[in-house]
């Protein structure tokens, strides 16, 4: 069976889907997971590395997993150095995003607020605004009534649960509409002849001399030259078929929209100590966030008690939100590294390379990581960005440790 003609546009239905894969065929590259992360790594082996044999698989629509799941904030307002890096090269990819794949993804550059609510949020604040300038971040520390300009709509009077007492602010950070960069980046995808295989399930992956052959699939086997690992909350399971034990903890992470409302809220706040995010969809829908749930899991379903909490202290911060409906709630499924970290590179599994462990980081890093990441696969070595998450760093003991610095850290 010969290749699809580049260009042809993705089927209409899952159905016109290539059915029966050829155990003939092998691939350069077969991407395991059609999200974000896969779509933008085979977008970006095409396009950097001119690597376009290539099949993304997924195990059920596309983008249907975290992607669809997601509260579609992008900053890079990090503490350190390595990962200022990954999420500054990842923003000002976004900031030309929508040209290059010529796919209106609706990026608004807002900005985003992190508050501090005591003194030891202040601390970090300021010392997250002052790295994050040594690094080329643009960032800013604002008092309580900055914050009010930028936000009108935060209460920050003194005599409240959790007053405000500045923010740092990132002017450049924002917004995009999830479906949309991932139909703009299937569409680049596509259009240079890569495969993109819905309802197609990896059972297995194939191994001969300790190194990866290829995968076995619901729609039966496929030959790789290389397999790249994309599923977010998944892989340390894939991982396993390969028999790689990955230093993950899979746990899901809920959030809501409210109905529909007029423009309220201008820009996107966060705040760590009440675990709380929000900012206003296009569409017009408050899209608030909250902290992971504290026990492992693979289910899209989270504790109803971390949406209450989330609930009373948005309340408390915007009281203008009292009057409004929930819509609907949902949750993702993210792995959770020991540091809070990624972790991108090669595993000791000859052809098998790893994205995994972004925890809430994952639709920032989408362009960012898709670079580097197609960058590692097709050189066989880390890309400069991405050599201080590699796994062996949990034996090395050369950290990232985002789980403290990072003003929402999950």
């Amino acid at each position: 069976m010969s290749p699809r003609t580049p260009g042809a546009g993705l089927p209409e239905h899952p159905d016109r889907l290539w059915r029966n894969p050829d155990p003939k065929r092998a691939y350069d590259v077969v991407i395991v997971g059609g999200g974000g992360h896969g779509l933008a790594t085979a977008h970006y082996l095409a396009k950097n590395h001119g690597i376009t044999d290539v099949a993304v698989l997924e195990k059920g629509w596309l983008a249907g997993g975290n992607m669809a799941r997601n509260t579609a904030i992008i900053r890079s307002n990090y503490l350190w150095d390595e990962s200022a890096g990954i999420y500054e090269h990842a923003l000002r990819l976004w900031e030309g995003l929508t040209e290059e794949l010529d796919y209106p993804l609706q990026f608004s550059q807002r900005g985003v607020l992190n508050l501090a609510h005591n003194l030891q949020d202040v601390r970090e604040g300021v010392r997250r605004v002052e790295a994050n300038r040594l690094n080329g971040v643009d960032a800013e520390w604002l008092g309580a009534e900055q914050v009010k300009e930028v936000c009108p709509i935060v209460d920050v009077s003194p005599d409240v649960r959790y007053p405000v007492l500045g923010a740092t602010y990132q002017p450049r950070a924002g917004i995009a509409k999830h479906d949309h960069v991932a139909w703009g980046l299937a569409r680049s995808a596509d259009a240079a002849g890569v495969d993109i295989i819905q309802n197609c399930e990896v059972t297995g992956v194939r191994l001969a001399g300790g190194r990866v052959v290829g995968v076995e699939t619901t729609l039966g086997p496929i030959a790789a030259g290389k397999v790249a690992l994309c599923a977010a909350g998944h892989t340390s399971v894939l991982a396993a078929m390969a028999g790689l034990e990955l230093p993950l903890q899979s746990r899901p992470l809920q959030a809501l929209v409210s109905e529909l409302l007029e423009p309220v809220h201008p820009t996107v706040v966060m705040s760590n100590t009440v675990h709380a995010y929000v900012s206003q969809a296009h569409k017009g829908e408050l899209v608030m966030g909250t902290g992971v749930d504290a026990y492992n899991s693979y289910t899209r379903r989270g504790a109803f008690h971390l949406i209450e909490e989330q609930m009373s202290a948005a309340l408390e911060l915007f009281p203008v939100f009292a009057r409004a409906h929930v819509l609907r709630t949902w949750a993702g499924i993210v792995d959770i590294s020991p540091d809070a970290s990624p972790v991108v590179g090669l595993t000791p599994v000859g052809n098998l390379y790893l994205n995994c462990g972004w925890g809430t980081g994952g639709f920032k890093a989408t362009p960012g990581v898709g670079w580097v990441y197609a960058h590692t696969i097709a050189h066989d070595t880390p890309h400069p960005l991405a050599a201080p998450f590699s796994l062996d760093r949990f034996t090395t003991g050369a950290l990232v440790d985002e789980h403290g610095a990072a003003a929402v850290a999950h």
